[in-house]
């Protein structure tokens, strides 16, 4: 069934199988009351985890429970630690109210980023109530099953040289070091990969953020997995900069079917390990 007790921009599907399917920037909203001082609405919507939930439209099927906001991530990024740590120290990233593209533009006038009071609003309305959903969604689906996964959906341009050399591979599968999730779901998720036509990596450039690390829990049955998409796996990318109007490119489910068949066989991989799993089980 689909929730209702939430905000609009909140979309909940529940499923009662043991997974829960997160996608935190495939929202391009901007409410308007934000839109003041942005430099354009194209470069805030440019770094949007582009067609994702067309990609992943297929896991609700599955049983999954699917929890997606329609907020662009340039108001308000759910996958950031809230109190500003960086996820990647030492290496370029953005805020939790971003003020730069991916690729170093400025999103708004000089002046006009936003201060400690609208991050704050921001964090109460759309950051807040989501990660809200996450844990009652895993409440309740723990309440059912010893063992519950959260998937996190993610994508980003192949080539951009501000945040990692050369051209991303293809999966990027992260488990923060292995901490986030048992060793076999990991593992698992990382045999259909190279089994595939794509390139993979575990624990590259990118480790899983802040839904991933803060919800991972394996001694309390609670495995938490980012999946990173080049977004040449799924679209027709143009690798290297990017302009307005050509940007993104449109989705085309023939080119994207090949990623697809991997990822409902990587979701499937998920509930197998969720249910045949011990509740007691850690993470190796």
């Amino acid at each position: 069934m689909t929730g209702s007790a939430h905000p609009s921009w909140l979309a909940v599907t529940r499923g009662n199988a043991p997974l829960i399917v997160s996608l935190p920037h495939t929202g391009t909203e901007i409410p308007s009351e934000f839109e003041h001082g942005l430099v354009s609405a194209w470069l805030a919507r440019k770094d949007a985890d582009w067609w994702i939930e067309q990609l992943y439209d297929f896991a609700a099927g599955l049983g999954a429970t699917v929890i997606r906001t329609a907020i662009c991530r340039t108001i308000i990024d759910v996958n950031r630690d809230p109190s500003g740590i960086s996820l990647y120290p030492g290496q370029a990233t953005t805020e939790l109210c971003p003020t730069t593209t991916f690729d170093g533009e400025l999103l708004y006038e000089p002046g006009a980023e936003p201060g400690p009071e609208s991050i704050a609003e921001r964090r109460a309305r759309f950051f807040d109530p989501y990660h809200a959903m996450l844990k009652t969604e895993i409440d309740r689906l723990r309440a059912r099953h010893p063992v519950v996964v959260v998937y996190d959906c993610h994508s980003i341009r192949s080539v951009i040289p501000r945040l990692f050399d050369g051209t991303l591979p293809h999966f990027n599968i992260g488990t923060n070091g292995g901490t986030s999730c048992a060793a076999a779901l990991s593992s698992a998720v990382e045999a259909i990969c190279a089994g595939s036509e794509f390139s993979h990596v575990v624990n590259g450039r990118f480790k899983g953020g802040y839904i991933t690390r803060s919800l991972g829990r394996p001694e309390a049955g609670i495995h938490t997995l980012q999946m990173e998409l080049a977004c040449r796996s799924y679209m027709k990318e143009p690798l290297g900069p990017v302009a307005e109007g050509l940007w993104p490119t449109a989705y085309d489910d023939t080119y994207a079917a090949p990623m697809r068949v991997a990822l409902i066989r990587i979701l499937e991989a998920c509930l197998t390990f969720a249910t045949t799993q011990p509740s007691s089980r850690t993470s190796s």
